[in-house]
């Protein structure tokens, strides 16, 4: 699966926003304008990644034409910040067609891929093209661990040759490590193959459910204590050099994320809905990946009839963290990366909390050197006992009397 934000001294850390682009992402937010899409064209895929989200059957992806639509229609509606994925995107025939015509378009574009369909030929054409940056998932250095992820034998070594090749045709490339029990071990070998590459990487601790709902792939996740090592290590600069440091940038948090902060999005839950979004590969758009809110089909309306007039992305829009019944009042909210996709889909609610998140955000504050932190809703959850028996009391003695 290849669809899958800084150095974390304390909370998970994202490095702030240029003058320049805070400006952009502050006009792009106040006026609604989608900046950054993430549009995958297909979930077909060559390899069968154990903790992949995807129904990797066609159902009928978007075509050429139907993309060519989509594009000048994102284009017109201000969009600047372009990432195709998957599925593996390499499997579209017309791939370069339509990253050919994406850059006539002047979008900025990014790809995420497995890499293991990039050959020389490739490589130099994501350069003639003008791509800026490959996002290439990598699991283990240890070949039986990646491999054994993605089913699919010698797919570390041909992601490896890949990177290899666009590195050496200039492009920019970053791994991405998905961080689960399979690999909670080699995770160091991925940050030292990193620093050997001197390409940036992120170890993402997001293993989320199937997009069906189906919630098997949590039980892939690492547990809070099998973590807390790695958070004490990674805060600590861990083993690598500051050789090493210096060519190879560190990050620990989401794969997802733009990894760009903006006062901008302050007392938003994220940039979802506001200047950002999610197209499938079957043409339905939804505010972010991770946030199963489908705000309509560009085979039936037109983009910005959707990211404008949809009533679900008014709704999405419309929240704020001052908002958050539960989480607004946390004592250790700055610690926490609560997701409001993952919030519906784990904790079936968009705007309350969910185990994943305020475990985390718990870690995360214990290692900054919080004394016993607790999350608002553990908290909650920790007094209702004492309230229900107060309340059963309370209703005895009304019958008593």
């Amino acid at each position: 699966m290849s669809g899958t934000a800084g150095t974390m001294p304390t909370a998970p850390a994202m490095p702030g926003a240029t003058p320049l682009m805070d400006r952009l992402i502050r006009r792009t937010v106040e006026r609604h304008v989608p900046l950054s899409v993430h549009m995958d064209i297909t979930y077909r895929c060559n390899e069968r990644c154990v903790h992949c989200y995807l129904d990797h059957e066609d159902h009928g992806e978007l075509t050429k034409d139907e993309v060519f639509r989509v594009l000048g229609e994102l284009a017109e509606s201000g969009t600047l910040l372009l990432t195709f994925s998957g599925g593996e995107i390499f499997l579209r025939k017309d791939l370069f067609e339509i990253l050919e015509r994406s850059r006539e378009l002047g979008f900025d574009v990014s790809l995420k891929t497995n890499a293991i369909l990039i050959h020389a030929m490739q490589a130099r054409k994501l350069v003639e093209l003008g791509v800026r940056r490959v996002q290439v998932s990598i699991y283990s250095a240890d070949a039986a661990i990646h491999d054994s992820i993605t089913k699919v034998r010698g797919s570390l070594e041909r992601s490896l040759t890949a990177i290899r090749l666009l590195k050496a045709q200039g492009l920019q490339v970053k791994i991405a490590c998905p961080l689960m029990k399979q690999n909670l071990s080699s995770y160091q070998e991925v940050v030292d193959l990193a620093a050997e590459l001197g390409v940036p990487y992120v170890i993402d601790l997001t293993i989320t459910p199937k997009m069906d709902g189906d919630r098997e792939p949590l039980s892939l996740r690492a547990t809070g204590a099998e973590l807390f090592p790695i958070l004490q290590e990674r805060s600590c600069g861990g083993r690598a050099s500051a050789e090493k440091a210096a060519s190879s940038a560190e990050s620990l948090g989401s794969a997802v994320s733009s990894s760009v902060e903006s006062t901008a999005y302050d007392d938003l839950t994220c940039s979802a809905g506001h200047n950002s979004c999610y197209i499938s590969p079957y043409g339905d758009v939804f505010p972010c990946v991770q946030m199963p809110v489908a705000a309509g089909n560009l085979r039936q309306k037109s983009f910005q009839e959707v990211w404008r007039g949809s009533s679900e992305m008014k709704r999405v829009r419309a929240i704020r963290e001052s908002q958050l019944r539960v989480c607004s009042k946390c004592e250790i909210r700055e610690f926490c990366e609560r997701c409001p996709g993952l919030a519906m889909m784990e904790g079936g609610d968009l705007m309350g909390p969910y185990e994943r998140a305020c475990e985390l955000a718990e870690l995360h504050a214990r290692n900054a050197g919080v004394a016993n932190p607790v999350s608002a809703w553990h908290r909650e959850q920790a007094n209702r006992p004492a309230a229900d028996s107060r309340r059963e009391t309370a209703s005895a003695r009304s019958a008593e009397l």
